[in-house]
């Protein structure tokens, strides 16, 4: 709202009409790109249907008698967006590495130290990256090695285990902050939100173009090619299994996974071509100020 629809936040909702949704979203899609517009697009018609069921008149009846935004659909106007399906593939995962951790060698801010073990913790849990973002401190458990995630995006809770890269992470991660979440970042919501000058740097460095959520779908990939379990994968990136009748009947515990998250682990550290008791480099600790 405050970004494309800024000038729109105080008018009536029944003062918006079907031509200025179209004149909108095609302006939208011309500045900002057409992903943004659709996407844009989808969250006000989700704010004109939420109106639209919770407002009546006096006589019982929506104040909203129709969403503008179903215009594009009438009219076809949506943007044909093709999915991603980039990923991190395994001889760039190498010096992907490097350019992430020559981000620790930052002397004038620990932030990007802090965004260098985000891009790894995204990679190594297969994490969203805003799942990943609000983790705190209470929701994870560096002795018995899991953390738990409540607030997900198919609101189903995830119990996923710690491997031992990880865990040496958060240890160092913890030591060098005091704030609530493990990735604490500079506004209001207190934490990182969208690291884009860190992940253009590493994009520089390693060559290797990648977005946040290509570190999720490279998590996924490297676990299909080892093997893994399609019950357990799809048990630890949280993806819902309602139309396989089997996957009912099986309960994955965080023991049960961890060993499935310790060979994906493993896999990506060979890809890294660095030995095992070489896997976390230290740095001198910034404390944050």
């Amino acid at each position: 709202m405050q970004v494309v629809f800024a000038d729109w936040q105080n008018k009536a909702m029944l003062d918006i009409g079907k031509d200025m949704i179209s004149k909108r979203h095609s302006k939208i899609g011309t500045k900002r790109g057409e992903a943004y517009a659709n996407l844009s697009m989808r969250f006000l018609r989700a704010l004109f249907n939420f109106a639209s069921a919770q407002y009546e008149d006096g006589s019982g009846h929506a104040i909203l008698r129709e969403n503008p935004v179903m215009h594009l659909t009438q009219t076809r106007a949506w943007y044909r967006v093709d999915r991603r399906q980039t990923v991190i593939k395994p001889h760039q995962l190498a010096s992907w590495y490097q350019a992430v951790l020559s981000l620790k060698q930052d002397k004038v801010t620990n932030q990007s130290a802090l965004v260098a073990d985000y891009l790894l913790f995204l990679l190594f849990t297969g994490l969203r990256r805003q799942e990943a973002a609000t983790v705190k401190w209470e929701d994870i458990d560096l002795n018995d090695r899991f953390f738990t995630l409540t607030d997900t995006k198919n609101r189903e809770p995830l119990t996923p285990p710690l491997t031992d890269f990880i865990s040496d992470l958060l240890r160092s991660r913890k030591a060098a902050t005091d704030s609530e979440y493990v990735f604490a970042g500079d506004g209001k919501a207190g934490y990182l939100i969208e690291p884009r000058r860190q992940v253009q740097k590493v994009t520089e460095l390693s060559s290797v173009s990648f977005t946040l959520h290509d570190l999720r779908r490279t998590f996924i990939t490297v676990a299909e090619s080892i093997d893994i379990s399609a019950y357990a994968l799809k048990r630890l990136v949280n993806h819902k299994m309602t139309n396989d009748v089997t996957a009912g009947y099986i309960f994955n515990d965080v023991e049960r996974l961890r060993k499935s998250m310790e060979q994906i682990s493993a896999q990506l550290l060979r890809y890294f071509e660095i030995n095992e008791e070489k896997k976390i480099l230290k740095f001198p600790v910034h404390q944050n100020t």
